[in-house]
């Protein structure tokens, strides 16, 4: 089957013939249709979790997929050959992704039935972005009017983010680069920053002159990059990233550090797709592709500055 994939760590992705997998017991063999780039697959690519978990090369790049079950592996099990379904592959080894033509992952993992009417490219578009942003806003124990900055707010994960929070009630600040005040604020956010023209701190301060109670991060690679923007929240406030960079980083005393990591699960993916079936959830697509333009879509993100999710249609 065709699938973008790296031969060895920091390779450059090609699109190769790798075997089509068989399901084992309990497994289903989903036949994608769309699979979705998140930032984590090309720093997967370049080694992100070497030495973390077992790899297997060549390493199919993709974690996000829709599509529909075409084999059942033995035994008792949820799913029916014909069923739309969508997900994230989880476990080890890392390898077995989702930029290719079909994807073999157990029944009980992080995949779910796309109900009726939910197309499958906007499906597709929904796990890993939609189920970081519902668990960012568990973490950091948001409740209701409280102010909370989302650094990287225009991307797939802070725009799931910004509705999400939004829909709690919550006074969002979205902190973007570019001119993005309008369609942030058809997402709910409160205020817009634009960071190319004008010190995101001046910003924060005029609007929040307290700090804010809560910030995501989902931008700063550094701990003294991540430390500064921690520093704009009020004491007893939290600040959450998805870098991985808080337990380095020289925090403000009072205000808490989380390192966030995703634990993905069939029931929030359940949650997330009725949210979008009904439009509670607007689901942002930038561009679609075919799949050998992966390679060149994973080598543009790499610069950021994305406005929504990329699907690769197979």
């Amino acid at each position: 089957m065709r699938a973008v994939a790296v031969s060895a760590f920091r390779a450059e992705p090609t699109l190769v013939e790798v075997p089509k997998p068989i399901p084992a017991a309990g497994d289903v063999r989903v036949r994608i249709e769309y699979a979705a780039l998140n930032p984590s697959d090309w720093q997967t690519a370049d080694g992100a979790l070497e030495g973390q978990a077992p790899h297997v090369f060549p390493l199919v790049i993709g974690v996000d997929y829709a599509g529909r079950v075409d084999m059942i592996g033995s035994g008792d099990n949820r799913f029916r050959v014909g069923d739309a379904v969508f997900g994230r592959v989880t476990g080890s080894p890392v390898g077995a992704g989702t930029y290719c033509a079909y994807v073999s992952v157990p029944q009980d993992s992080a995949i779910a039935l796309i109900p009726d009417g939910l197309p499958l490219r906007i499906a597709a578009a929904l796990p890993t972005a939609g189920m970081t942003a519902a668990q960012i806003l568990e973490t950091a124990v948001l409740r209701g009017h409280e102010s909370l900055l989302v650094i990287g707010a225009a991307g797939g994960v802070g725009s799931c983010l910004t509705q999400l929070a939004s829909a709690r009630d919550l006074r969002v600040l979205a902190a973007v680069r570019g001119d993005e005040q309008w369609r942030m604020g058809a997402l709910g956010a409160a205020v817009t920053i634009d960071t190319t023209a004008r010190p995101l701190e001046e910003a924060v301060r005029e609007v929040s002159p307290g700090g804010v109670d809560a910030l995501v991060d989902l931008v700063s690679t550094t701990p003294e990059a991540f430390a500064a923007m921690a520093a704009l929240v009020r004491n007893g406030g939290v600040a959450v990233t998805t870098r991985g960079v808080a337990g380095r980083a020289a925090v403000p005393e009072g205000v808490g550090s989380i390192d966030f990591r995703l634990e993905p699960t069939p029931v929030l993916l359940d949650v997330l797709a009725a949210g979008a079936a009904e439009g509670v959830l607007k689901v942002l697509i930038d561009i679609e592709l075919p799949l050998e333009k992966a390679p060149q879509a994973l080598d543009r993100n790499r610069t950021g500055g994305a406005r929504g999710k990329t699907l690769f249609a197979l």
